[in-house]
């Protein structure tokens, strides 16, 4: 799977990241990937409530064609929310706003996100 989409600017419509891409393929599914900074003694509360809407959390692998978006401060975690579903400009925005308000409760960060899909061919 290949990065076809990445969305770090938090001022950045997901219209416009949708967009720029040149890789992106609108009919086909993707894996959609929030990257959160979370305090240890919050990740199982984000874990289950991620689990009833079909999200999986789990830490960032360290992959370098992933990058992160951001540098943990001393006591977050890198960890990824992760569903594959087919991507478009309002349920992205939709995600967005979620994980943002969900990191902000757990006393954490919603850094941005990444949709991956398979190379072509």
């Amino acid at each position: 799977m290949i990065v076809v989409v990445s969305a770090f600017d938090e001022t950045e419509a997901a219209s416009t990241a949708l967009s720029r891409s040149q890789r992106w393929v609108p009919e086909a599914a993707a894996v959609l990937r929030h990257h959160l900074l979370l305090p240890p003694d919050s990740i199982s509360t984000a874990a289950e409530l991620l689990e009833q809407d079909g999200w999986r959390l789990r830490p960032d692998p360290g992959d370098e064609r992933v990058p992160f978006g951001a540098e943990p401060a001393p006591g977050e975690n890198p960890l990824f929310a992760e569903r594959v579903q087919k991507l478009d400009a309002l349920h992205c925005s939709q995600e967005s706003s979620r994980m943002a308000g969900l990191a902000q409760r757990l006393h954490g960060r919603a850094v941005g996100w990444v949709a991956l899909q398979n190379e072509p061919g």
